[in-house]
């Protein structure tokens, strides 16, 4: 069996490094990544948020999700900028097609990172660590921000490799590595170990990664039931999980938005909801597909994540009757809290409707108006740019403050 070898490729400080390259172009004088910046909502709303620092900014003290409001008063001279979400996917998708070349067993991990899997490669790639050297000099060279990469026999090591010393470097956790790189690590450090698991583990006297290697797995099930395997194997470097590219048949499509403040405003909330809802169902169209299944994504100020989903009657690619069911779901499972990300997933796709009409039901032909409408209507804006024309009665609904009932 051959020896698992793959890279984890990891964009350094990703939106800050993808809205300096976009400023570069634009003939800005400064490279914000080496001035006190940060990536954020506007100066003048007092719950704006920080989505990202430079590294001089993360010496004076500014932390990511902190209020811009106590940025400034840590950094009055604080150089801030706005989120350009649209150019952030343009880079990721620039990145990820160039990556491709090297192995088509390519899995995106989020937007700024993925994994490639390089198994069986090696009658064209010698020197796999030199290689790495290549493609980090050549994505700095082609698309101006820098990255890191880690090099493990799995995906586990390749992540954590790529987390150890940055930015703009290239790292190896190898299996023989693991007893001299992975475990005189703090437990804090391992992959998939957040900040209320290292207090329970603190508590069992575990503060290393080698101390969890070596923990009694009678006592780790006891206090972590089921996850205590899965801590003792990251701890000796073991994991199992594939490299999984995204199938060519889509199974479900979603868009998300990291929001400039903490939201609680209701009204506001659906009219980004509306917005997605449009951006989600005109990908829809175009893949020629529709849904059955909706669903409300949220991340409160806590960065805690819950979400709700509903499914409709029958599939449809319909911006109104997607929007309609979005609307009822977030009425029924928004906790009044601050919300700083919300998004729309469809899921259960299919290549038809599969709709059965009753002998009461007269409106195929309705329904399909409305599609060579909606056809139409995504011409359009393919053309002009997006949400440049929509149906009247699709702007009803999309907006908050109708008073008209969803269910009618």
């Amino acid at each position: 069996m051959k020896e698992r070898l793959i890279f984890h490729i990891d964009v350094n400080n990703a939106f800050l490094s993808w809205t300096a390259v976009l400023l570069l172009k634009k003939g800005y004088k400064k490279d914000i990544r080496k001035i006190p910046s940060i990536i954020g909502g506007s100066a003048t709303e007092r719950k704006g948020i920080v989505l990202a620092k430079s590294p001089v900014a993360k010496k004076m003290g500014i932390k990511t999700a902190e209020t811009i409001y106590q940025a400034k008063k840590k950094c009055p001279n604080l150089q801030i900028f706005p989120p350009n979400h649209r150019w952030y996917y343009q880079q990721s998708k620039n990145m990820f097609e160039y990556l491709s070349q090297y192995s088509p067993l390519l899995e995106k991990f989020s937007i700024d990172e993925c994994f490639l899997d390089m198994t069986g490669t090696n009658y064209l790639y010698k020197d796999y660590y030199q290689l790495a050297l290549k493609i980090k000099e050549d994505i700095k060279t082609k698309f101006g921000f820098t990255v890191n990469i880690g090099i493990g026999n799995n995906k586990l090591c390749a992540k954590m490799a790529s987390d150890f010393e940055k930015p703009d470097k290239v790292h190896t956790l190898l299996k023989n590595e693991i007893e001299q790189k992975l475990w005189p690590l703090d437990v804090g450090d391992l992959f998939m170990v957040g900040k209320r698991t290292k207090e329970e583990l603190n508590k069992l006297n575990i503060y290393t990664i080698k101390d969890l290697a070596f923990a009694n797995e009678k006592l780790l099930e006891r206090h972590f039931k089921n996850q205590a395997k899965h801590l003792k194997e990251a701890a000796w470097g073991i994991d199992n999980s594939k490299v999984e590219p995204r199938s060519s048949k889509t199974t479900s499509i979603s868009t998300t938005e990291t929001l400039n403040y903490d939201y609680t405003d209701e009204e506001k909330l659906k009219d980004i909801l509306f917005r997605q809802t449009e951006d989600v169902t005109r990908e829809l169209r175009k893949q020629k597909q529709y849904a059955k299944t909706v669903a409300v994504i949220y991340k409160n100020k806590d960065f805690q994540s819950y979400s709700a989903q509903a499914k409709l009657n029958y599939p449809t690619n319909s911006t109104k009757e997607i929007y309609k069911l979005a609307i009822e779901i977030f009425e029924k499972s928004y906790r009044k809290d601050a919300i700083r990300l919300i998004g729309v997933r469809l899921s259960d796709l299919s290549a038809t409707k599969e709709r059965q009409l009753t002998l009461f039901e007269e409106n195929s032909e309705e329904d399909e108006k409305e599609e060579e409408i909606q056809k139409t209507i995504d011409n359009i804006n393919q053309k002009f740019g997006k949400s440049i024309v929509a149906p009247a009665s699709l702007k009803i609904i999309g907006n908050p403050r109708s008073k008209r009932n969803l269910k009618d």
